[in-house]
Parts: structure tokens; C-alpha cells; sequence
């Protein structure tokens, strides 16, 4: 597998548009057609279904390399590989080659303005219709929206008493499918995170799984990708904020002085604990990756502390960067201002940092998640 090879284009792509992306919340339409093209819309995904039969690592990698030239394009295409790594436990017959492909872009629909941040508790129930089930479901923040060819829905399950529910595989250009407002955020400005409504009928063999399967789904399947995937972010956009950091403390002068801005030892302290934070950020997401491609009984610790240590790294380490750069950070031309807030984008996404530190206190003093 030629990663970097395949990277290239999507990389060129992103850092060439990241600040007009960032400037007009506009979706990463360039970049995201070199993913495109790239084959690695399936880089997780079998080989016989056209994918490049990567995993873990393979993913961190790459999702590190792309959201240190542009989050809001390194977002879009991890909400990509946890929808399609859904779909993959039990796909439609031609979707997952679609996926792999990158004729389908897929994107995840879980969050409801009831539930908020508790991804896995779907307000919305589907009802049995002729030819199918009928999907009535408001969403909120769904990445990529609008622009996706491939939604994964979540719903309860028609009829369940026990909160039960269901993953359900929605095409964008099914009538019914609408984008229900605008999205204007503080980071991941082009990620199109917008409410969205579905009133659709579902065939049943558009059921990702048994009938009641879609929490073990969410649980089993979709978090493990998407809070390592999350936690890979983090640590590109640390990356970012330490190379900008340094660069521009290196080759700042006091002229007066005749020194460098890193001459200075307050500042040659602030970059060493950048440096170290994002070192041992990447060591633990690389013990997590590991963990997720070989499972073993730290894993599901792995899977809740990845998502949350990384994100909050990251806020450390891109508010030492605005502080070491100062007005030249504030001022934007460094691009250090766009690492700074889309970190904190990445820190509040569902399961946010600070409900993943309960889960994981939970879990080491033996007490049940829910």
C-alpha cells in the first residue's frame, strides 16, 4: 500500500484551499474530490470489496497528515470511514464497493437535539410503512451535510419498549432528505455540520444488522474508529501548531537585540512543553491504534481515554502556540488561529472529552457505562 503516494494529491488539495475553506465555512470540495480519486475513501474497507485493507494504524496516519493541512477536510473524511466501517458489519449488496470507491461519500446522522451529545440515544422512532419502514428523524450536526451521497441514520426501533434501535443506510438524493438549516461554527468551519431532517421509507434490507442491533453497532463498530480517528485529528492539528510555533519563534528577531523570539528562554520553555505534549499525545494514539487492530483487554480503555487525552492535548498545545506567536497568531497570516479553535471543534464532538473521562472512570472502578 503507497500511502503517502496516494496522500499526495489530498494533501496538496487541503493546504492549498484550508484557509478559504476556514474563512467561508465552505465545504472542502477540492480536497475532498482528491479523496475522491485517491482510493483512500476505502482505506479501511476489504480488499474484495475495492477497498485497500488497511486499518488502525493506517488510518492514524493518514487522518494525522490531512488535518495538519486542513481539519475541516480530515473531519469530513473520518465521518466518511466511521459511517463506512458501519455499513461494512452488514452492507446492502454494491454499497460497499461504492464506499471504497469514492463514488459514495458516507457520512453518520446519530446526534438529536433531545439526546445531544449522547450519540447512542436516538429520540426519533421509525414506523412500519408499505415497502419498508418509515424513517422520520430531525438530526443535529451531521458532517458533510448536504453533501454526502450516503447518510447512515440512526432511529428506534419500531415498536421497542426497551430503547432499542436501528442503523439505517439513507441515499442523498432520497426525497425527504433535507438539509434543515445553516452552519457557522467557531472551527471545522468547513465541515457543513448542519441540522438535517429525514422523512423517508427504508426498505428493510437498507438495515444495517439484526432489528434492535444498531446500539452494538455505534458501540462495538462506529466508536472505536471514529474516537481514534477523532483522537488522530488532534494530534495533526497539534502537529501543525508546533511546526508553526517553532517556525515562527525561530525566525522572529528582536532587531534591537540582535536575538531570535526563541532565544528567549521563557519562549524555548513553552516549545519544549509543546513539543513533549505532543509526543506522548501521539505515543498513547499509537498504543490505542494498536489496541484497536490487535483487541485485547485494555482495549475497551483504550477506545474511551484515545478520543479524550488527544483532544486535550490539543487545546494545551494550540493555546501555547497562540501565546508563543502572539499578535502574529491573533492576526491570522500564521494560520495557528485555525489549529487553535478547530481543536476545540474536535473536543466537544460526540462523545465529548469530558463525558469520555466519565465512561472511562466508570469503567476502572467497575461501575456500568449506562
Amino acid at each position: 500500500m503507497d500511502l503517502n503516494g496516494a496522500l499526495a494529491p489530498v494533501l496538496e488539495a487541503a493546504r492549498d484551499n484550508a484557509s478559504e475553506v476556514d474563512r467561508d465555512a465552505a465545504f472542502p470540495t477540492a480536497a475532498v474530490d482528491a479523496l475522491r480519486g485517491s482510493g483512500l475513501l476505502g482505506l479501511t474497507l476489504p480488499a474484495e470489496a475495492g477497498g485497500m485493507g488497511g486499518g488502525p494504524r493506517e488510518l492514524v496516519d493518514a487522518l494525522t497528515q490531512v488535518a495538519a493541512a486542513c481539519g475541516s477536510t480530515a473531519m469530513v473524511y473520518l465521518m466518511h470511514v466511521a459511517a463506512a466501517m458501519a455499513v461494512a458489519t452488514a452492507p446492502p449488496p454494491g454499497l460497499l464497493k461504492r464506499l471504497a470507491s469514492g463514488e459514495s461519500l458516507a457520512t453518520l446522522a446519530f446526534s438529536e437535539a433531545g439526546s445531544r451529545s449522547h450519540f447512542w440515544a436516538p429520540l426519533s422512532r421509525a414506523s412500519a410503512a408499505d415497502g419498508g419502514v418509515r424513517l422520520r428523524a430531525p438530526k443535529s450536526f451531521v458532517t458533510s451535510a448536504g453533501h454526502a451521497d450516503v447518510y447512515v441514520v440512526s432511529s428506534l426501533s419500531p415498536g421497542s419498549a426497551d430503547g432499542a434501535c436501528d442503523l439505517y443506510v439513507v441515499p442523498g438524493e432520497a426525497s425527504g432528505v433535507a438539509v434543515a438549516g445553516p452552519w457557522r461554527g467557531l472551527g471545522l468551519r468547513g465541515n457543513a455540520s448542519a441540522p438535517m431532517a429525514f422523512d423517508v421509507v427504508v426498505p428493510e434490507s437498507d438495515r444495517l444488522g439484526p432489528a434492535g442491533g444498531g446500539l452494538a453497532i455505534m458501540l462495538e463498530t462506529v466508536m472505536p474508529w471514529f474516537n481514534l480517528g477523532n483522537a488522530a485529528v488532534s494530534v495533526g492539528l497539534s502537529q501543525a501548531a508546533v511546526d508553526a510555533a517553532v517556525a515562527h519563534a525561530s525566525g522572529s528577531r528582536f532587531e534591537h537585540l540582535g536575538e531570535s523570539l526563541a532565544q528567549l528562554p521563557t519562549i524555548r520553555a513553552q516549545l519544549a512543553r509543546m513539543s513533549l505534549e505532543l509526543a506522548a499525545a501521539r505515543s498513547y494514539v499509537d498504543t490505542a491504534a494498536a489496541s484497536i487492530a490487535s483487541p485485547d483487554a485494555r482495549t475497551p480503555l483504550h477506545v474511551l481515554g484515545v478520543k479524550a487525552h488527544a483532544n486535550d492535548a490539543a487545546l494545551r498545545v494550540t493555546d501555547a502556540a497562540m501565546r508563543v506567536c502572539g499578535g502574529a497568531a491573533f492576526a491570522e497570516h500564521l494560520q495557528v488561529d485555525r489549529f487553535f479553535r478547530d481543536a476545540r471543534a474536535g473536543h466537544v464532538m460526540a462523545p465529548t472529552a469530558d463525558a469520555l473521562y466519565d465512561f472511562y472512570g466508570k469503567a476502572i472502578t467497575g461501575q456500568p457505562l449506562f
